[in-house]
């Protein structure tokens, strides 16, 4: 079975960026996260999305050539 979520430190590894940068965008929202108990939890699907936008962002902001 795949697996569904992701850790907090398993989404930062996945990012490049640290742990508390990711509880701190976690807390923000900027990773969307569903809690179970005490465990913060990303979902696969939402950790694709958030991915994927940052893809296209970072496609439109190319500097262009002069």
């Amino acid at each position: 079975m795949e697996k569904r979520t992701y850790s907090i430190p398993e989404v930062a590894k996945v990012l490049g960026i640290g742990r508390t940068a990711a509880y701190e965008a976690a807390r923000t929202g900027e990773i969307p996260t569903i809690r179970i108990g005490k465990r913060i939890l990303v979902p696969d699907a939402a950790l694709e999305r958030l991915l994927a936008g940052n893809e296209l962002q970072a496609h439109s902001r190319q500097p262009e050539m002069a």
